[in-house]
């Protein structure tokens, strides 16, 4: 008659618990990922309820007005504006135009990404688009640029002044002596009379992803210490 027992090894003991560790870390860190932005989707569905934030010369914090409505007044400034190259809609290239903006009756200044317009002279000369004088108040959605740099995507020389090839905030601050602030304002479709196209694509949902990579990991560490179980099972004869 055969008698089963549990003998677990030291090897496979010690791998099985560092993957363990490991797939269990990284299933709190995506659960933990879907409760923050689960929570910041319902702050800033509340905020919409209450109007667009003003902002004015007191810096904000950019994680809690990421993707919320936000209004400003104050005078362009393009003298410092630049271009946003490999910008496309409905599948033409192009670029996005973004004009400081002096906040009025301060000395600090917001990125107004102003919309997205072609190449009508070719990629060897800038678009031209009428300057705005005198004050305006811009309405539309705050954003925070994204500004990784992807290893399998090396750094090209920018081909001509002020295009430039991402929206990188800490870039044109440092370029300036002003103060700025640490969010872009996505200006709404509101007032298209300049011809730029201004369709931003909505928040986006990731808290369903992030709950299914937490499945996954967990899952994982489930049938691994499952495998380890059944693997460290030995059978005897017993008399």
């Amino acid at each position: 008659m055969q008698k089963l027992r549990f003998e677990p090894r030291l090897i496979p003991t010690v791998a099985t618990a560092c993957l363990l560790a490991l797939f269990v870390y990284l299933g709190n860190w995506q659960a933990g990922k879907a409760e923050r932005r689960a929570f910041e989707m319902a702050q800033h569905s509340e905020r919409a309820k209450l109007g667009p934030y003003s902002i004015g010369a007191a810096k904000v914090d950019p994680l809690t007005l990421q993707d919320a409505p936000v209004t400003v007044r104050g005078v362009y400034e393009p003298q410092y504006q630049f271009f946003v190259d490999n910008r496309q809609e409905d599948g033409k290239p192009g670029v996005h135009l973004v004009t400081p903006l002096k906040i009025a009756g301060t000395e600090t200044r917001i990125l107004i990404n102003r919309g997205w317009l072609g190449w009508p002279q070719g990629r060897q000369v800038l678009p031209k688009v009428a300057n705005i004088a005198g004050e305006v108040q811009v309405s539309g959605v705050a954003s925070v640029p994204l500004n990784k740099k992807f290893l399998l995507m090396p750094e090209h020389a920018e081909s001509l002044p002020r295009l430039w090839s991402r929206l990188d905030l800490q870039r044109f601050a440092a370029e300036q002596s002003f103060p700025v602030q640490p969010v872009v304002l996505l200006q709404d479709s509101g007032d298209a009379s300049d011809g730029l196209v201004r369709k931003w694509p909505p928040p986006e949902d990731r808290v369903g992803m992030h709950q299914s990579y937490s499945y996954q990991w967990f899952g994982m560490a489930l049938a691994l210490l499952v495998f380890y179980g059944v693997a460290s099972v030995r059978s005897s004869k017993s008399s």
